[in-house]
């Protein structure tokens, strides 16, 4: 894992970017600050973990700087009402494409300290065959690293930090005064009626893709929540909102633990047909038996997620915002 510090650009301080002081939304303010105020909040924190993203001493600094990514995608998604809509609609493919460049190398993060914890708990007899496949992800998590920081030393990283920027220090480009725009609460609940509608489209037993859309659809009406809280506080919604993001939250532990089973399995069975397709197109039969005890566990683990996920949307559906 790389550990030196890479020379980083003047360009992605804060002090640099010229960034005023951090924005602040009150209930007072209309809408658009509130956007104004989640895109600080997030820029700020992708720069502090920049640093950290690009030596890999700590992986929590990429899984922030990539939470920071998707939570100013939601909140420019959620807010497109009240945005004009190009604008919008363009920041978001740029953050989409930083969050496309983050994720490979935050999934293998995750994938591995998984498949590790599971190979340390094998018998002993078993732990080297289990370290193989270990050892392919750490393969592919070097070049997956490599493309990552190409991406974030390429001249469109610090023009999108710029423009991020620019948004900050200025009013947000709104729609025409005809226009009617909703209120944040409207957001929320708009959120909130798309995940109801996906629900009940999917019923209580759907099949592991529908099972992770749905958890999107969870992530979606948690960071619309957090974009509209500062203006709900002190109020009923406000209350319904900070109760709602928690047990979607719990939702999302339950979906989140889901997928991570389904992708491990997945994982575990393309890292056998990797082994298989190399050089001398043999596995060792100790990696084989190994590589099948560890896809049954993901199975099971996926199977008891399963079984739990409907429960915790009925808690997530008692809530009326």
């Amino acid at each position: 894992m790389p550990t030196a510090t890479p020379r980083r650009s003047r360009k992605l301080s804060i002090e640099a970017l010229d960034l005023p002081a951090p924005v602040v939304a009150t209930p007072a303010d209309a809408p658009p600050h509130h956007v104004r105020a989640a895109l600080d909040l997030r820029l700020r924190a992708l720069l502090t973990h920049d640093p950290g993203t690009r030596t890999g001493a700590d992986i929590e600094d990429l899984h922030q700087m990539r939470v920071s990514v998707r939570r100013m995608r939601a909140a420019l998604k959620a807010a497109r009402p009240l945005l004009d809509a190009a604008w919008a609609d363009g920041l978001r493919t740029e953050l989409g494409w930083l969050g496309g460049a983050l994720g490979p190398v935050r999934d293998l993060d995750v994938m591995i300290l998984h498949l590790r914890a599971e190979v340390d708990v094998l018998p002993a007899a078993e732990q080297d065959a289990g370290g193989v496949l270990v050892d392919a992800l750490e393969t592919e998590r070097v070049a997956a690293r490599t493309e990552m920081l190409a991406a974030l030393d390429a001249p469109r990283y610090p023009a999108l930090l710029e423009r991020i920027a620019d948004a900050v220090r200025l009013p947000l480009p709104t729609p025409t005064a005809t226009q009617a725009q909703p209120e944040l609460v409207d957001l929320i609940r708009a959120e909130a009626r798309k995940m109801r509608k996906a629900v009940q489209k999917a019923g209580p037993d759907p099949v592991d893709e529908v099972l992770h859309a749905l958890r999107i659809h969870g992530k979606r009406v948690r960071y619309t929540g957090e974009l509209v809280q500062p203006a709900l506080r002190g109020t009923p919604a406000g209350k319904a909102v900070k109760k709602l993001l928690r047990v979607t939250e719990e939702l999302q532990e339950v979906l989140g633990d889901h997928q991570d089973a389904c992708v491990a399995e997945t994982r575990i069975r393309q890292l056998l047909d990797g082994l298989a397709d190399g050089p001398d197109g043999e596995i060792d039969a100790h990696v084989v038996f190994v590589g099948g005890r560890l896809v049954e566990r993901e199975r099971a683990r996926a199977e008891a997620k399963r079984a739990q996920w409907w429960a915790a949307w009925e808690q997530v559906a008692a809530v009326s915002v």
